[in-house]
């Protein structure tokens, strides 16, 4: 059997080099035992392209992240996601016999170092070819901020191992090694020091986390007055505007339409609450500088908006499992559940998505100050939902309920309510409970002589 053409490699090439990584493992595994020529010269192109991009990990690693936007959405300097594999074609075809020290167990950082440079030389030197488009500012800026990082891609990965160190408890070494890099990335570049930050800024899960790196930076940089006025500001700029942002987001959130959108809305208090504990402790702020009023204004935004979700989680419990006056003895009355109230609309999901919040934002409510209200909201809630339960299964056990099968989803809805605001031993308590609810009084009888 004839091998692939000349025709056929170029289509395939360009195939595998748009594959993601995970697509490529699944071709290369679907291919390892097709028989023939061709199959063998396919398995070959495989582990080419692999092996390549293996190398590209190991050399672009410290920018990697910087191709893609980052997962929070916080504004970061990134580059289109295309141009990282015609950057790395481009700067290994400078050094083609340096690329075999890329494999093995311990691949060559100084060959890694090398290359990077090769490929800020590509930037500049075929800068339609790493990076196709009209040479408006924003392009030509962009082409400028690779090139740059690429300079000083051997100080962040110089860096980057101690990262872990820099966020935790840094001694004064420590600190030290972290204000030696930045001095000599300065003298690599006169913004030297900036670009190596948003090289570690993008290989931080975390966006907050940069406050812990510019505070070891300068013994003044946790001074308002000090960081405002320098480069750095641009990181707490950012910071702050992502709590706006998920600020409004917050406001905007409508339980009972944008129940899909809850975990986006606990998250997002969750992220605020994590960024303005940080400024807290890392920051000192003046109340009237314009980051001082930023920080102001979107706790009290958020807080206020907290606090009417609690509250609109209270309202919600009651609209979802409603009460209804029944005539006891004579002319004497008492609110009792109402067995045929409906399990399922906007009502029920409004109160599934607020009694979900209510359980996940612990952490949030403190920092925001709305712990004390939460707690006893749940605590409320708890006595409120158990007690209804209890109601609803002495209706059942006393024959009282026309459709026993809907007051027993009722039952299921409650403790649903319950672990939704962590009220577990409640939760419990109740579905073990309705397990033995609603038998026939025989069936009670023989239970009770068997045991």
């Amino acid at each position: 059997m004839s091998g692939l053409t000349d025709a056929h490699k170029v289509a395939l090439a360009a195939m595998l080099e748009r594959c993601p990584d995970a697509m490529l493992k699944t071709v290369a595994a679907a291919v390892a035992p097709l028989p023939g020529d061709r199959a063998a010269e396919l398995r070959i192109m495989l582990a080419e392209e692999q092996r390549d991009r293996t190398r590209r990990q190991f050399v672009m690693a410290p920018l990697i992240r910087m191709f893609r936007a980052r997962p929070d959405k916080v504004e970061a300097m990134t580059f289109p996601a295309p141009v990282l594999a015609r950057l790395w074609k481009a700067a290994s075809i400078r050094e083609p016999e340096l690329l075999s020290r890329l494999d093995g167990d311990e691949p060559s950082v100084a060959v890694a170092d090398r290359i990077c440079l090769a490929a800020a030389a590509a930037v500049r030197d075929q800068p339609g070819l790493i990076w196709p488009g009209e040479d408006n500012p924003a392009r030509l800026a962009a082409l400028g901020d690779l090139a740059a990082c690429l300079d000083l891609v051997h100080m962040a990965r110089r860096g980057l191992p101690s990262l872990e160190v820099w966020l935790k408890r840094p001694d004064g070494d420590q600190i030290a090694e972290l204000r030696l890099l930045l001095k000599d990335c300065a003298g690599i570049r006169l913004d030297g020091a900036q670009r190596v930050l948003e090289i570690l800024f993008s290989n931080l899960d975390d966006a907050v986390l940069i406050l812990r790196i510019l505070t070891q930076t300068s013994c003044a940089v946790d001074q308002e007055d000090f960081l405002s006025a320098s480069e750095l500001a641009g990181f707490v700029d950012r910071l702050i505007t992502g709590v706006d942002l998920r600020a409004a987001r917050i406001a905007a959130f409508k339980p009972a339409a944008d129940i899909a959108r809850v975990a986006d809305v606990i998250a997002d208090l969750t992220w605020c609450a994590s960024v303005l504990g940080e400024l807290d402790v890392t920051l000192t702020l003046n109340p009237q500088s314009p980051w001082g009023k930023s920080v102001r204004d979107g706790r009290v935004a958020i807080a206020g908006r907290l606090s009417a979700l609690l509250r609109a989680a209270d309202k919600a419990v009651d609209q979802a499992l409603p009460m209804e006056r029944v005539q006891t003895a004579g002319r004497m009355t008492r609110k009792a559940p109402q067995l045929d109230a409906p399990i399922g609309g906007d009502t029920i999901l409004a109160a599934r998505s607020l009694l979900r919040l209510v359980g996940s934002v612990r952490g949030p409510a403190s920092t925001f100050g709305c712990e004390a209200e939460r707690k006893t909201l749940v605590e409320a809630l708890t006595a409120r939902l158990s007690d209804y339960a209890d109601q609803v299964l002495r209706m059942v056990n006393e024959g009282e309920a026309a459709d026993e099968a809907h007051a027993m989803k009722l039952i299921a809805f409650v403790a649903q309510c319950l672990d939704l605001i962590a009220a577990a031993d409640a939760a419990r308590t109740v579905r073990r409970r309705a397990a033995v609810a609603g038998s026939p009084p025989e069936g009670r009888e023989a239970s009770s002589r068997a045991a």
